[in-house]
């Protein structure tokens, strides 16, 4: 058997033929390992098709990359070629050689997205919260999710390749991807929020995440406390699923939780929500949840369309992907989709980071500008 340094360097050369393929022929790629996955996948596609709203039942199997803004359009990258990344083994699963016709490349090349990308500095994010507070005191939303975003330059060593392999490897129970096309440029995260999951079993899950806080390696994880504010953030994602299964007036479903969940540095407060579509008749639940989730209040804010209107028109900068959603669509007989956090996207020599934090009545601008510093260093440690 090979050696495993072997492996990885014969992997990181065919990796860099890949990417090589992609870029010279203008197609997009997506690369990814779900939570406690052992193998990465890899879609190359020929082309994106632009999305207005996902339809997981009709759009066959790709990989979805889609902006926080739910009207804008989504971006569908259909599995032309599927690899599945094992060890030392990369084996293309759908018909074709590509392997064996790649262009002999020497170095990873990636697509760095059209314009310039706008950013929120840190002064800018503390006067939002504070007009934030001032909104919630209106009356008109009980919660808002603010965020701020960073440039950051970079060494000049850390390719996206070799960046979701130390994200693999740093975050095994979080959803890793890596997506790269000429519309949105290159993206690379680590998100440990699912949105919605069909497994093989045709069992339906999302889930309720928020509430903030950074590891302590004193205290047990079945040990951790948690304020009255954090229990009610996360308890308004709970109720806002509940409140989408109610409008299509779907009663057959179970909960479980909410329970301390880690991710990387950070601890959360999780519930997840199943449904088994092989007792209830709601063929398109997928889709129709989607629609409904997105965005969750956990990146935007309840009611939803007054916390978004009021996002859009205040934060100060353009998130593009940044909260939106992404993962595999009807590869494998199954449907993976994660809300687009704890990312950055790639410019080459730069970076830009983001982060957010729900605001309530009660929260104090530095200590939700510390929460969103926290997250930006699930990314941000690994660039240094």
């Amino acid at each position: 058997m090979m050696e495993t340094a072997e492996a990885g360097k014969l992997n990181a050369e065919i990796l860099k033929k890949i990417t090589a393929f992609v870029t010279e022929t203008n197609a997009s790629l997506a690369c990814w390992k779900l939570p406690g996955a052992h193998a990465s996948n890899l879609v190359i596609s020929e082309g994106a098709i632009r999305l207005n709203e996902t339809r997981i039942e009709e759009i066959g199997s790709g990989f979805v990359f889609a902006p926080f803004n739910p009207i804008a359009e989504k971006l569908f990258l259909p599995a032309t070629h599927l690899f599945e990344i094992n060890g030392e083994e990369i084996k293309e699963l759908t018909s074709g050689d590509l392997l064996s016709n790649l262009p002999d490349s020497q170095q990873n090349i990636f697509y760095q997205g059209p314009g310039n990308a706008s950013t929120s500095e840190k002064e800018n994010f503390l006067q939002l919260v504070s007009d934030c507070k001032m909104f919630i005191e209106s009356g008109e939303v009980e919660k808002v999710v603010a965020s701020r975003s960073r440039r950051i330059t970079l060494s000049g060593k850390q390719d996206p390749i070799a960046l979701f392999q130390i994200l693999s490897k740093t975050y095994p129970n979080a959803m890793v991807s890596l997506v790269s096309t000429p519309e949105a440029g290159t993206w690379l995260g680590a998100t440990p929020e699912q949105l919605i999951t069909i497994d093989k079993q045709n069992i339906f899950r999302t889930v309720a995440l928020a509430g903030t806080r950074k590891v302590d390696p004193t205290v047990p994880i079945e040990k951790v406390s948690w304020t009255q504010k954090e229990i009610e953030e996360q308890a308004l994602v709970e109720r806002y699923i509940i409140s989408a299964f109610k409008k299509i007036r779907l009663r057959e479903y179970d909960e479980f939780g909410p329970k301390t969940f880690r991710a990387g540095n950070l601890l959360h407060l999780k519930s997840v929500f199943e449904v088994n579509l092989n007792e209830v008749r709601y063929p398109d639940l997928g889709s129709v949840m989607l629609n409904l989730l997105h965005p969750t209040s956990a990146v935007c804010g309840m009611p939803r369309e007054r916390s978004l209107q009021y996002l859009l028109s205040n934060e100060g900068y353009d998130r593009t992907y940044y909260a939106g959603y992404l993962g595999p669509v009807n590869v494998k007989e199954e449907t993976h989709l994660f809300v687009n956090i704890r990312c950055m996207r790639w410019l080459g020599n730069e970076a830009i980071l983001f982060a957010g934090a729900g605001i309530t009545s009660e929260s104090e601008p530095e200590a939700e500008a510390n929460e969103c510093d926290w997250k930006m260093a699930t990314i941000e440690k690994l660039l240094i």
